[in-house]
């Protein structure tokens, strides 16, 4: 058996790291949606790994570093690129289609413009270029500005990202109309209600879908303050199955499953979040994050574990449900929303804003906005077994 190479870029967009390919450079089966996409993807990934350690392909043994993204010139009118996100499982054999990564969408725009799917014409030589995302996942419309030096992606700068290591140059999001899919915002009608789940009892939550479908709850229904990190909260193995419990009985009452039982096999949505009242505390790199600085507390899981920083969808969640006057995280703010605000997370702060507004008594959001930056690490091939080609 002989390996087979497939032209690749290992890119990091926000607090996320994922491998970047061009649809029409995949092998002509992968190029579908279907099994042999998805093969090809999880071994690229080096999953399902039992071990749990994708040591034998790119992944990184985590849900922030077992992603990928497959970008085409877009079909949709003014739109530049076609965007698809998967979620890869590191040990089991399935990858997730169903939501898209806030985080590495940053990067997108930047790969675009690298691969000449963005029209030059669009591209200045120095200044802004505005790309054009489509997202597939979920069918909207995403912003990202980038700024250009000499006719070339700039990537290098000095903003700085809580969670990233290095200062880069900073890409400016605008996620439009971001409701996930074709759903209501509120999928139950409620701007905040009691979830009934067993064991645990009835959970006052907050249940969007912005950005991406998220399940708010209050960091002290769990015993917990809100200012834990991963260590705190991904070695107890009982609070994580707590968790997962609760995000299955809110997949099922936001209608993105029929039965708990298929939470399992859709583990990149719902997110589900804690909350809590703005406090000191010290993020996972030793700085102090003082309470006075920030509107509130969150921390979000990712594919069964506490994310090290946050996710960007989540963070459109928490910029959408922040704005809007009556649910669990205005309350938690003892404000009535506002369209801009800066939460502390397992590895910082980060800032995002959002403009919500009440029509025929239905809430809508017309725009998010945040910054990230994203830098290329890596680009060449990936080198896969051949009958995975052929």
């Amino acid at each position: 058996m002989k390996q087979v190479k497939v032209p690749a870029t290992y890119m990091r967009g926000g607090t996320s790291k994922g491998v970047f390919l061009l649809r029409s450079e995949l092998p002509e089966r992968a190029q579908q949606p279907g099994p042999s996409r998805d093969a090809l993807l999880l071994r690229i990934i080096g999953s399902p790994d039992p071990y749990a350690k994708q040591i034998d392909g790119m992944g990184g043994a985590t849900s922030s570093t077992s992603k990928t993204v497959i970008l085409d010139k877009s079909t949709q009118p003014d739109h530049d690129v076609d965007y698809l996100f998967g979620q890869v499982s590191i040990d089991k054999a399935f990858v997730d289609w169903s939501g898209n990564c806030g985080n590495l969408t940053c990067a997108v725009g930047a790969f675009a413009i690298t691969k000449g799917l963005v029209d030059k014409s669009r591209v200045p030589d120095n200044g802004i270029a505005e790309v054009r995302i489509w997202q597939k996942n979920i069918a909207k419309t995403i912003l990202a500005r980038v700024p250009m030096v000499d006719g070339e992606v700039q990537e290098l700068g000095d903003f700085e990202l809580d969670g990233v290591t290095f200062p880069a140059a900073e890409i400016s999001l605008s996620f439009m109309d971001p409701a996930d899919g074709e759903g209501a915002l509120f999928p139950t009608g409620s701007l905040q209600e009691d979830l009934d789940v067993p064991g645990e009892g009835a959970l006052r939550v907050t249940m969007i879908n912005a950005g991406i479908p998220t399940i708010f709850l209050h960091a002290e229904a769990l015993g917990l303050t809100g200012t834990e990190l991963q260590d705190d909260i991904n070695g107890n193995t009982e609070l994580l199955t707590r968790f997962e419990n609760i995000r299955a009985h809110g997949a099922v009452k936001m209608g993105l499953i029929r039965d708990i039982s298929e939470a399992a096999s859709r583990q990149h949505t719902p997110k589900i979040a804690i909350v809590a009242p703005p406090t000191d505390y010290v993020s996972s790199s030793g700085k102090t994050v003082y309470g006075e600085d920030i509107d509130l507390l969150v921390r979000a899981l990712s594919m069964g574990k506490l994310h090290h920083a946050m996710m960007g969808t989540a963070a459109v969640a928490i910029g959408t449900a922040a704005a809007i006057d009556g649910t669990l995280l205005t309350d938690v703010m003892g404000n009535a929303g506002k369209q801009q605000i800066s939460f502390g997370h397992p590895s910082g702060t980060l800032t995002v804003g959002a403009k919500a507004q009440s029509r025929d008594g239905q809430w809508q959001v017309t725009e998010a906005i945040m910054s990230r930056s994203a830098r290329t690490l890596m680009s060449g091939s990936v080198h896969v077994p051949a009958d995975l080609t052929s």
